[in-house]
C-alpha cells in the first residue's frame, strides 16, 4: 500500500471522528431563533456573545427557519444612554404571538455592561417560548438581589435638574515626503429634555491645512502650495410637545464657512412638526412633515455673483421623513425643499433614500443614495476659480444638481445553524458580525 494512501485513509478517520463528535443541535435545543439587529442597535449586538451566554436555544441565519424573530431596534436617550426595544414575534407553532421588552442604558455604561444587560433582556424574552419545548426541563430560574435599593427621592434628586453636557476635541497630522497637513477640530453640546420641551445646543468647529510641494526639474519649478480650510457652526433647537403626534419649537444658528463664501451667517425662525404615527411608536416606524421659516442674513468673504456682499434673506423649507423598521427590513428617507421668497426660483430640493431589504430566503438587498437640486447659489464669490481651489475643493463650484447612490445585495446559502463560537484568528471578536 502507496504511503499517500494510508495519509489519506488516516486523514478520512480522523475527520469522520471529529465529525462524530459535534452534536445535532436539533436534539440538544428545541426552540429556533433568529436574532434581528437595526439601526443603532449593530453597536452592542454581539452574535458571538449572545451565543456562548444563551446556549439553551438553536440560533440561525434565517428568519424562515426561526419559531422567534427577535428583532431589536433603539433610540438614543437625551442623556446620551440608549432605549433598546426587543419584540419577540413568534412564527411557524407560535405564530400570532409576540412580546415586547425594554432596556434604557446609562450614558456612562461601558459597551461591556450594556452588551450584558442586552443579552439578559434577551434570554428573559425567550423563556416563555423555551417552557413550551422539551428543554423546560433544564431550565433554572435565578434571582439576583440588588445590594441598594435606592429611595424614591433618591432617584428625583437631580442636581444637573436633567442638563446634560459635552465637550470633545480631535486632531490628527500626516506627512510624505512632498506634503504634510494638520487638522485639530472640537465640539461643544448642553441638552435637556423632558417629556413636555427639549433644548438641544451644539456648536463644532474645524481647521485644517495642507502644504505640497511642488517640484519639476525640467522647468525649473519648485513652489508650495498650501490650502487651508475653516468650518464653525453653532445650533440652538427648541422644541415643544403638543400632544402625541405634534410639536412645535425653533431654532436659531450661526456659521463661518470659507468652503461656501460665508465669513459670517446667521439664521432664525419657527418650526411645527406632525408625525403620523404617535412619537412613541418611533423606534419601529415614523412619517413626518416639518415646516419652517426662517431669516437668513450672510456677511460674505468676497464679492458674490451678485455683486453683494452682505445680504438678508427669507426662506421656508418643508421636509418630509419616514422610517420604517420591521421583520422584513428598514426603509427610511426624506425630502427637504427650500425656496426663497425674495426670488422664487431660488431653491432646493435634496432626497436622501435607504433601505435594507429581505426578498427572499438568505437574500437581501440595500441601496443608499441621494440627490439634490441646487438653484441657490447665490453666495458663490464672482471672481473665478483657480485650479488650486477646484482641485484642492477650497471653495464651491456651481452645480445644478448633485447625487450619490451605492447598491448592492448579499445572498447567503449552506447550513442554517449558527450556535458554534470560534473566535480564532478573526481579528478582535465576533462584536461587528452583524
Amino acid at each position: 500500500m502507496r504511503a499517500s494512501t494510508v495519509v489519506l485513509a488516516l486523514f478520512h478517520l480522523a475527520v469522520g471522528a471529529a465529525l462524530a463528535q459535534i452534536p445535532d443541535p436539533q436534539t440538544d435545543r428545541n426552540l429556533f431563533v433568529f436574532l434581528d439587529c437595526q439601526g443603532m442597535s449593530f453597536r452592542h449586538c454581539d452574535f458571538d456573545h449572545v451565543r456562548r451566554e444563551i446556549t439553551w436555544v438553536n440560533w440561525v441565519r434565517d428568519r424562515q427557519d426561526a419559531d422567534v424573530h427577535l428583532l431589536i431596534t433603539v433610540q438614543q436617550t437625551a442623556g446620551g444612554g440608549f432605549d433598546y426595544t426587543l419584540d419577540f414575534i413568534g412564527l411557524r407553532a407560535y405564530a400570532g404571538r409576540a412580546d415586547t421588552l425594554s432596556y434604557v442604558s446609562d450614558p456612562d455604561d461601558t459597551d461591556a455592561e450594556v452588551r450584558d444587560m442586552l443579552t439578559q433582556r434577551i434570554a428573559v424574552g425567550l423563556v416563555p417560548y423555551a417552557a413550551a419545548t422539551p428543554i423546560v426541563d433544564q431550565l433554572e430560574i435565578g434571582f439576583r438581589a440588588l445590594t441598594e435599593q435606592p429611595s424614591q427621592a433618591a432617584e428625583q434628586d437631580d442636581p444637573w435638574n436633567l442638563w446634560v453636557f459635552r465637550v470633545g476635541a480631535n486632531g490628527s497630522i500626516n506627512g510624505e515626503s512632498l506634503q504634510r497637513g494638520y487638522s485639530v477640530g472640537g465640539s461643544l453640546s448642553a441638552d435637556r429634555t423632558s417629556e413636555a420641551f427639549k433644548i438641544n445646543w451644539r456648536a463644532t468647529g474645524r481647521y485644517s491645512r495642507d502644504e505640497f510641494d511642488i517640484v519639476d526639474t525640467t522647468i525649473a519649478l519648485d513652489t508650495t502650495i498650501v490650502s487651508t480650510f475653516r468650518n464653525y457652526n453653532t445650533t440652538l433647537l427648541m422644541v415643544w410637545s403638543l400632544g402625541s403626534r405634534w410639536s412645535a419649537g425653533g431654532t436659531v444658528s450661526a456659521s463661518h464657512s470659507s468652503f461656501n463664501n460665508r465669513d459670517f451667517a446667521i439664521s432664525a425662525g419657527p418650526a411645527v412638526e406632525f408625525n403620523i404615527f404617535p412619537y412613541e411608536e418611533s423606534t419601529r416606524k415614523s412619517i413626518t412633515f416639518q415646516y419652517a421659516a426662517e431669516v437668513n442674513y450672510n456677511n460674505y468673504e468676497l464679492q458674490t455673483v451678485t455683486d453683494v456682499t452682505q445680504e438678508t434673506l427669507a426662506r421656508h423649507r418643508l421636509e418630509i421623513s419616514a422610517r420604517v423598521q420591521q421583520p422584513w427590513g428598514q426603509v427610511f428617507g426624506s425630502v427637504t425643499g427650500t425656496q426663497y421668497f425674495h426670488d422664487l426660483a431660488a431653491h432646493r430640493i435634496d432626497t436622501f433614500v435607504g433601505t435594507r431589504i429581505r426578498l427572499f430566503r438568505g437574500f437581501e438587498f440595500n441601496v443608499t443614495g441621494s440627490i439634490a437640486r441646487i438653484k441657490d447659489q447665490f453666495f458663490l464669490a464672482a471672481e473665478g476659480l483657480s485650479s488650486e481651489d477646484i482641485l484642492l475643493r477650497r471653495r464651491q463650484r456651481e452645480t445644478d444638481f448633485r447625487y450619490f447612490v451605492n447598491l448592492g445585495f448579499s445572498y447567503r446559502f449552506g447550513s442554517k445553524f449558527a450556535n458554534i463560537v470560534n473566535p480564532r484568528m478573526g481579528g478582535g471578536g465576533g462584536i461587528f458580525f452583524f
